[in-house]
């Protein structure tokens, strides 16, 4: 059985690769893995559709599993009351008239600057970093190839660095589900140090704009200046405090209650609980904002809060198959097998460059950081448990590599709508990136060879 045992997470893997569908390769999985269960216990393979269900709802009736899924939903009801304010519009207004773009750099710097605002979902901040910008860019002839890299390699790296957002909150839900000695929140704050692609990505792109050098193919288009005009329908801009006060209830709320539940010690409280009391109170005072302003009515709220869920209903499944994919597997004892060959065959230090490489792989080839997080996570965490890993550098390696692979693929949403919102050809826009992307890729992988030979 143990060999097969790792034949779950490959068809995982392989129906995401081929059929680029992250719900169908998890279901897949969870079944084949509930399939496997049966036949070691000698038991009717007719059970398997009912053991995968009761596998899926006991992944549920955990109380930290259970707080995580209402808080993944309720993010979607914040994030969209905040979006359909006019408040992110309002903030960058502000940002645009203060007389901070005032030169080349400086409309560079004010991009990345938004970009950087506006950290609460990555393509709100590709959004409204690119159709700030583009007046800017068109003005001192900067071009929108340029423009599209600067806020691509700023949105999804600012996301997974701050982590106050729908990014940290699907990571979260993955971790919650293994029992490891640091709880999930304050692994997932203590891997930001060590997600090199992140922070290197964010140096490069900080380099381009105040030292006003481009290289390879995006010097070519710094020439040509092409550029594609796209309408996209952003809110009008209303009052900045319309985003800024419920993301700061939601920031100082879960520091509060870190603090009140872990009984005056904030590493020591319930992350799942914190973050769900915090974003709970602050979508209250979002849609309230919203109905006392006059803005909308308590009807066309609700309807907003519920757009917002809604769009995050397929993450939300992928976050509970993925809970439930590992529960299969460690039952199966997938994670203690994979263990055991990696220790047998692949020096320990090589084990953090492989999982960035194979997410990286499998964020390029699919087109979704996200949904290789929901597949790699359980593949990774049990190697933490059984090797004794560093658990904040398998899970920087894993969240930097899907990273990188997102900004390597022309399948990827976020490179879509970075050339959109910028007026760029996609194609071009892969092409002018790409070279960069490759440069932090490749430096990343030695950082974390040698801290595998630094730490293991």
């Amino acid at each position: 059985m143990d060999w097969l045992s790792i034949i779950p997470p490959i068809l995982a893997i392989a129906v995401v690769l081929w059929k680029k569908e992250v719900i169908l390769g998890l279901l897949l999985a969870i079944i084949a893995a509930e399939l496997l269960l049966l036949i070691s216990n000698n038991q009717p393979l007719l059970l398997t559709p009912v053991v995968a269900v009761d596998r899926v709802v006991s992944a549920v009736q955990g109380a930290g599993n259970a707080r995580i899924l209402m808080f993944s939903l309720l993010v979607g009801a914040l994030l969209a009351f905040i979006r359909d304010s006019g408040g992110v519009s309002a903030l960058v207004n502000k940002l645009v008239n203060s007389g901070l773009a005032s030169s080349k750099k400086k409309a560079g710097g004010i991009t990345m600057l938004t970009g950087t605002v506006v950290f609460i979902e990555s393509n709100l901040s590709v959004l409204s970093s690119g159709i700030m910008a583009r007046g800017l860019f068109d003005k001192y002839k900067m071009s929108r190839a340029r423009l599209a890299y600067i806020i691509d390699s700023t949105s999804a790296p600012i996301c997974i660095l701050i982590l106050l957002n729908g990014w940290g909150a699907y990571i979260l839900s993955l971790l919650s589900a293994y029992e490891l000695e640091e709880n999930a929140l304050k692994m997932l704050w203590s891997s930001v140090p060590f997600n090199f692609y992140a922070l290197l990505t964010l140096a490069v792109v900080a380099y381009t704009i105040f030292a006003d050098k481009v290289h390879g193919p995006m010097k070519q288009a710094e020439q040509e200046l092409a550029r594609i005009d796209s309408q996209i329908n952003i809110p009008q801009a209303t009052k900045a405090r319309f985003m800024l006060v419920p993301l700061s209830l939601m920031i100082l709320g879960t520091l509060f209650f870190m603090w009140w539940t872990g009984h005056g010690n904030l590493s020591a409280g319930s992350g799942s609980r914190s973050v769900l009391y915090a974003t709970f109170i602050a979508s209250i005072v979002g849609y309230l904002m919203l109905v006392l302003s006059g803005r909308e009515t308590h009807q066309s709220a609700m309807k907003i809060g519920f757009g917002g869920i809604s769009e995050l209903l397929p993450l939300v499944t992928i976050v509970l198959l993925s809970i439930s994919l590992g529960a299969s597997l460690k039952a199966l004892g997938t994670g203690v097998f994979v263990a055991n060959i990696v220790g047998e065959h692949l020096p320990l230090f090589l084990v953090l460059p492989a999982l960035f490489v194979a997410g990286a792989l499998m964020s390029f080839t699919t087109g979704t950081s996200w949904g290789t997080f929901a597949i790699l996570i359980p593949i990774g965490m049990p190697l933490v448990e059984t090797l004794g890993l560093p658990p904040e550098l398998v899970l920087a390696a894993i969240l930097g590599g899907g990273i990188f692979g997102d900004h390597c693929s022309p399948l990827s949403d976020t490179t879509a709508i970075s050339s959109l919102a910028a007026g760029c050809d996609l194609l071009t826009h892969v092409k002018t990136q790409l070279p960069y992307a490759l440069v932090v890729g490749a430096a990343s992988v030695l950082l974390y060879i040698a801290a595998g030979l630094l730490v293991l």
